[in-house]
């Protein structure tokens, strides 16, 4: 499976005539993409939200792997985001449009009404979506900053921000990226950022590319300051010493003064073509998924002699944990080729002494803590259940850093061959959350993803927290996690789904942390093929 070549697609977002749900301003939509698999909606990911626009045309694009022979069912949902929170369910729903990933390539660009959940019409409300194969993994990086530009706030200064704009085949053109905001600032320096080279100028080196500068406005009134086009060649030639400058021209403005010069410089101090790894360029190139079970044997889960325990074995010899190993392992094990898989047990009184341990393997032989295969992890667990006693508290830490250990030992070979998957699967709340926060903050250094499932009917508020989605998770003292490497799933959403579903859901982020990783840090895979 792995071998055979997928094409990548690239779809943009704009929406027109949505409903306004806020009182005093507009709308501040979000789009977000789920998939259907075995009869499942799972999300795939959201666009940034845009504050007060009824017409929104999304920046960041959605990247979605084609296949011809599988109906791949789509549905983008767009909501009015007033919250902070990553639920959707309490956010106003504008709509939605259902379709397949093989009508949208077959349209190109394809426009329809969105509907209410009842299939009603939402309003006026519309939908485009537009299609672009990804032929080329090329990007470019990109510091860009401003100097003297035009105040067009009366209380303070600009707050700018810049448009990348590319020219289609028809002579329009089409934002492909939004700078973040520098605040109350005429002299800006954005950060670093990266645009696929497909996405700025088709790979065209010598394709007009057309850079907007705008004050940023609360209200979604945004002023523009300026704009100057340039090309990829023109860009290309920027080093540190050496800027490539642009004068940024406000043509209303121009018209207007005699003696206008120009509404500000934009000075482009570095800008540099990489080619960017895909996962399967770092799989097939000899990079090894290694996968980590940590298993919960906490009190709270309940005597697992009991019919109504979460460490129960059914008849049939089954429980929740065991089903949520063999669901993620059975993917991950064609990854990595010993099939050798370390897995720990935390919060129970151990043999011979009765100790706690957080931390124990569970084929209880420290110097040797691997089974073989899946079905040695699941007959180590069945084999361990009656020798334990369930205790606790539930600390996580303690198997986040010994993983942590491994992946900062792998670092050391200068190349993408090994990365780190950790699955936690736990009953319940968290008693080491400082010490938890911290463990991931350092971690999300290291080549290392972290799945969590919460088994039972607990309250997984403190999962959520960690899951970084809503918002960059920080360790007590304020360090922010370098990147999002945690994956909380609740168990209970999937059991009524067949048993692909769960992996799929928790699985889906990992490719996407891979390729961050290993691009972050400009390591190729072990076996890269030549340039």
């Amino acid at each position: 499976m792995a071998a055979q070549c997928v094409t990548k697609v690239e779809l943009s977002i704009a929406c027109t005539n949505l409903l306004d749900k806020d009182v005093g301003s507009k709308s501040d939509p979000l789009c977000v993409l789920l998939q259907n698999t075995s009869g499942q909606w799972y999300e795939v990911d959201r666009t940034e939200r845009i504050k007060n626009s009824l017409s929104p045309k999304f920046s960041k694009k959605f990247l979605i792997d084609y296949y011809f022979e599988i109906v791949q069912k789509l549905k983008f949902g767009i909501y009015d985001i007033d919250n902070k929170t990553f639920d959707l369910s309490d956010d106003d729903f504008l709509g939605e449009f259902e379709c397949t990933l093989g009508q949208i390539v077959s349209s190109r660009t394809l426009t329809k009404p969105l509907v209410l959940k009842n299939g009603k019409p939402a309003g006026r409300g519309s939908i485009m979506i537009t299609a672009e194969e990804v032929k080329d993994n090329r990007v470019v990086v990109l510091e860009v900053e401003a100097r003297k530009l035009d105040n067009k706030d009366f209380f303070g200064k600009s707050d700018p921000y810049l448009e990348f704009h590319k020219q289609t085949g028809d002579g329009s053109w089409v934002m492909v990226h939004r700078t973040e905001v520098i605040k109350n600032n005429l002299n800006p320096v954005w950060r670093p950022f990266k645009i696929s080279l497909n996405s700025l100028c088709y790979s065209d080196m010598d394709k007009s590319i057309k850079v907007e500068c705008y004050d940023y406005d609360s209200d979604g009134s945004h002023d523009l300051i300026g704009s100057f086009q340039t090309t990829m060649s023109k860009l290309k030639e920027a080093c540190r010493s050496s800027p490539v400058e642009f004068e940024c021209i406000n043509e209303k403005k121009r018209q207007k003064k005699k003696n206008y010069k120009n509404s500000g410089i934009v000075s482009v101090k570095h800008c540099e073509i990489i080619v960017e790894c895909t996962f399967l360029d770092y799989i097939m190139g000899g990079c090894q998924l290694n996968f980590t079970v940590g298993i919960d044997f906490t009190g709270s889960n309940g005597d697992p002699r009991s019919p109504d325990s979460l460490h129960y074995l059914s008849p049939n010899g089954v429980n929740e944990y065991l089903t949520a190993i063999w669901s993620v392992g059975m993917v991950i094990q064609d990854y990595d080729t010993d099939k050798m898989f370390p897995a720990f047990g935390f919060g129970a009184q151990i043999p011979p002494s009765f100790q706690v341990s957080h931390e124990f393997p569970i084929n209880f032989n420290p110097s040797n803590p691997f089974c073989n295969g899946i079905q040695g992890i699941v007959d180590a667990y069945r084999a361990c259940l009656p020798q334990l006693k369930l205790y606790g508290p539930t600390n996580f830490s303690p198997i986040i850093n010994h993983v942590a250990r491994f992946a900062a030992a792998a670092t050391q070979q200068q190349t993408a061959s090994q990365y780190f998957i950790l699955l936690i699967i736990t009953d319940g709340v968290i008693t080491d959350l400082d010490q938890t926060r911290t463990a991931i903050v350092n971690a999300s250094k290291l080549p290392m993803s972290i799945i969590i499932v919460g088994v039972g009917g607990a309250d997984f508020d403190a999962m959520e927290f960690l899951d970084g989605d809503d918002g960059v998770l920080r360790s007590p003292s304020g360090e922010p996690a370098v990147r999002d490497i945690v994956q909380f799933v609740p168990f209970r959403k999937f059991q009524n789904s067949p048993k692909e579903a769960l992996a799929q859901c928790v699985l889906a982020e990992v490719p996407q942390q891979v390729v961050n990783y290993f691009s972050t840090y400009k390591l190729q895979p072990p076996n890269a093929p030549a340039a």
